[in-house]
């Protein structure tokens, strides 16, 4: 267990910075550290008025924005436990998780609130909007409105010379109380919710605080999504605990937006997907150095690094030009792009983690890590791999310590299966060790798909849904030019008995698809159907090998 308390860890960032600037919308309000405290405050009070106790749970649903930052720190600093749900996700999938939480409040967007349905969520007592915090619906309380007539009151109360840096008090919250709820999946059937104590984000807090270069004051873009681990963690948790300034892009953000915040704002510290990497390197970087003239002076000695030179700055000018390293994780980078981006002496860095262990497992800072490598085990965890020979012959990656979760919620089986009595816990993904301690991951066991703004694709559950529908034997989501592809083996034999062609099945396909998409979040989209002729290859197990189909034209 960590020494160090993750609300005392909140509540002196606060005081120690509090006339500093510390959430903004982009292009938007901006709020300091003093008035974040008075926020959380207020909300603690209309947790109080909704008789909220310790452990209860409260979920939260909308994009990035400083509401949704305040809402997240007033309820784990309270010491209830926040239920983050990507705003992404449709109806019936909050719906679903909002109930299998046991969520008793929902802060959620108005405009995502326009879609649901009350009666969906009978156990939740009230519903308040995230533009004001005002009262969206009492369901299955009638009194909330009522009670929150004398807040100003409550408020005077307990601060009657007002809320200063000074006189800011904060419940005393134990590390090993549960904090969040993360959900890797919305359907039925699907269901994870990851159980992370404060001493999981805590422990992730004070490694960041020790190891990653970011000081008080340093300007933060938060675009990934704050429903995720990784975005929450090293984008708003971590940089707030230090007193940084955080930017939330409060739209869904392209590569677009997402260059242009970091032109103006100029951040001293990017975090990001490969994607966004990869669509640089390609759109920006090898229209260059493909030239034919290019080419011949990238040959000559001097001339060639006077060019890398060149291309290293068109890069880091793209990131704002003001950062001490770019920090990818979530997915695999390219090996093309990561060589190159070594070449020219790019300051990146490839961390490794998991929701599971509220992320981080494995990071090293750009100057010290190894090519293909995602860095060393960090210093409050273990890591072993379950190999003859971890050098050289890949086992599944097994972690232990401060980082990893209490279990999944609710589901005893998977959580026995995840983790071993003595605290090691399963990843589900390959990889080698080698003397040093760098780790190199060499594949996933688990079929994750990273999303184009960072976002948790798992294929079974698109194919689960497309395998329910006529004329669908099996199915098989691929990713390809960042598209997803539904590979469908035809049940021939009720297509035979109905006189179906393959231009037929492939008519239906098609408004399988339409229909799916109307039901499935926007990122996982399917961009068109394809026959598959044949059974697809299976394991002993009968898993489809889907390593097979990676690669598919």
């Amino acid at each position: 267990m960590m020494q160090e308390k993750l609300v005392d860890q909140l509540g002196n960032s606060i005081r120690k910075n509090w006339g500093m600037p510390a959430m903004t919308n982009y292009n938007g309000e901006s709020i300091t550290y003093g008035e974040a405290a008075k926020r959380i405050t207020r909300l603690h009070l209309i947790f109080d008025a909704c008789q909220i106790k310790k452990g209860e749970k409260i979920a939260l649903v909308g994009k990035n924005s400083v509401n949704w930052g305040i809402t997240y720190l007033s309820v784990v600093t309270y010491g209830a436990v926040v239920v983050p749900v990507l705003p992404d996700f449709k109806p019936n999938d909050i719906h679903h998780i909002v109930n299998h939480s046991d969520a008793r409040l929902l802060f959620i967007a108005d405009n995502i609130y326009e879609n649901l349905a009350r009666d969906q969520m009978k156990e939740v007592d009230s519903i308040f909007s995230l533009s004001d915090f005002s009262v969206l619906c009492e369901c299955k309380s009638n009194k909330t409105k009522k009670n929150l007539e004398s807040l100003d009151e409550s408020l005077k109360r307990k601060y009657p010379d007002g809320i200063t840096a000074m006189s800011l008090q904060l419940p005393d919250v134990e590390n090993e109380n549960l904090a969040v709820l993360s959900y890797t999946s919305g359907t039925t059937g699907f269901t994870k919710g990851v159980m992370l104590t404060h001493n999981n984000l805590v422990a992730n807090v004070i490694y960041a605080n020790k190891n990653m270069p970011l000081d008080p004051g340093d300007k933060i873009v938060s675009f990934l999504p704050l429903a995720h681990a990784y975005g929450c963690a090293f984008e708003f948790l971590w940089p707030f605990n230090l007193g940084c300034h955080v930017t939330f892009l409060t739209k869904t953000p392209s590569p677009q937006i997402i260059l242009k915040a970091f032109a103006e704002i100029k951040p001293r510290l990017v975090l990001a997907v490969p994607l966004i990497l990869e669509k640089i390197y390609k759109k920006q970087i090898l229209p260059v150095i493909n030239k034919s003239s290019i080419k011949v002076l990238l040959k000559l000695p001097v001339l060639d690094k006077i060019i890398e030179s060149k291309v290293k700055q068109k890069l880091m000018d793209a990131f704002g030009g003001n950062f001490h390293e770019v920090v990818i994780g979530g997915a695999p980078l390219s090996e093309e792009v990561e060589v190159f981006l070594n070449k020219i002496k790019f300051p990146y860095s490839i961390g490794y983690g998991m929701t599971e262990c509220a992320p981080l497992i494995s990071y090293s800072n750009w100057d010290k890590t190894r090519v293909g490598s995602a860095g060393k085990v960090v210093d409050n965890m273990e890591i072993k791999i379950d190999s003859e020979d971890p050098e050289r012959i890949a086992g599944e990656i097994m972690v232990r310590g401060e980082n990893v979760m209490k279990g999944y919620y609710k589901n005893p089986e998977a959580t026995k299966a995840t983790i071993e009595p003595d605290g090691w816990m399963h990843t589900g993904d390959l990889g080698l060790i080698d003397k040093d301690g760098f780790v190199f991951i060499k594949g996933r066991n688990k079929s994750m798909i990273l999303g184009p703004s960072g976002q948790n694709i798992y294929p079974e559950e698109i194919e689960a849904r497309f395998n329910n529908l006529p004329f669908v034997q099996e199915s098989l989501i691929v990713e390809k030019d960042e598209r997803l592809i539904a590979l469908i083996y035809p049940d021939y034999e009720m297509a035979d008995k109905k006189g179906l062609l393959e231009k037929d099945l492939n008519e239906i396909f098609e408004k399988h698809r339409k229909n799916l998409n109307e039901i499935l979040p926007s990122y996982m989209s399917v961009a068109s159907t394809r026959i598959f002729a044949e059974e697809f290859e299976k394991t002993p197990k009968k898993s489809i090998k889907r390593f097979l189909y990676n690669q598919i034209d």
